[in-house]
């Protein structure tokens, strides 16, 4: 991987700029915009077509988000018009934007989009992003419920994962260790010997815990990276939880417990150290 040694990523070389990837159907632009700009970044939305067109725009960017939503009405599957847009049109210039080292969120309809399109699990480690995009190596299926659930759930970061959204994210109170989830197609799947490699390699990045194991997912993964660490798909949604006061019961939490950075910003902000730590 190479380092981001330029100033475009950044405005007057002290806060990263992020890109917030948008198309017809995503609703979750704002929110995600809104938790960069929480986070120390400043965020501009960009609608998939202009970036077809231009691909060039992303080299301004040190930090890269894929929204929730219902991109396209998830016409003939969630997030598949957007996948295969990016995977005709989109793929070379986000893969070479990892590669120089700008990290990637991809929450719910984004990370169904980031499987289907290729960036997601990504080459293994040591290897480069091929130029053609892979074949999907895992999915996100209908829940085992078969319907759609929007709720509170319970998280666990593996100590093994290489996230850098993730890094050092740990000894938080259970009550506040939470992300909200809100989808119908999210049940993690793969085969044997894909499941193993993500596990052994640590980009298993986040799980429901056993309790809050709502959609069937197998080994109840919620969320993935790239071997580089710097691509994070996940199905909840750390950017509806930058605030305490999002919390569900947030005034029965004890005051110690809210006297930092709720998880969501946490991964945020890892996002903006790294991204500036790269271009510095």
């Amino acid at each position: 991987m190479t380092s981001m040694n330029h100033d475009a990523g950044t405005t007057a070389g002290t806060r990263p700029k992020a890109l917030v990837i948008t198309a017809p159907g995503i609703n979750c632009d704002g929110e995600l915009g809104l938790a960069f700009l929480e986070a120390g970044a400043v965020p501009t939305s960009v609608l998939l077509s202009e970036l077809i067109e231009r691909p060039a725009i992303i080299d301004d960017y040190a930090i890269i988000g894929l929204p929730g939503g219902f991109s396209y009405g998830d016409d003939g599957g969630a997030g598949r018009v957007v996948a295969q847009l990016i995977r005709k049109g989109l793929y070379n210039a986000l893969s070479a934007a990892i590669e120089r080292g700008v990290p990637m969120i991809a929450p719910c309809n984004g990370f169904q989009i980031a499987v289907q399109a290729g960036l997601l699990p990504g080459p293994g480690s040591g290897e480069n992003w091929p130029q053609v995009p892979a074949r999907p190596t895992v999915a996100l299926a209908p829940n085992e419920a078969g319907r759609f659930r929007d709720d509170w759930t319970g998280i666990e970061i593996p100590s093994e994962s290489r996230c850098i959204w993730t890094a050092g994210i740990e000894g938080i109170d259970p009550a506040a260790m939470v992300l909200p989830s809100a989808h119908g197609e999210g049940r993690f799947v793969a085969a044997p010997d894909v499941l193993s490699d993500l596990d052994g390699s640590g980009r298993i990045a986040l799980r429901y815990t056993a309790q809050d194991h709502f959609n069937g997912s197998q080994d109840r993964v919620a969320g993935i990276c790239d071997a580089s660490g710097l691509v994070f798909g996940l199905m909840p949604h750390p950017e509806r939880y930058t605030r305490w006061s999002q919390h569900p019961t947030w005034t029965r939490l004890d005051p110690s417990v809210r006297s930092g950075d709720t998880p969501g910003l946490m991964m945020f902000k890892n996002a903006v150290r790294y991204a500036l730590a790269a271009v510095s």
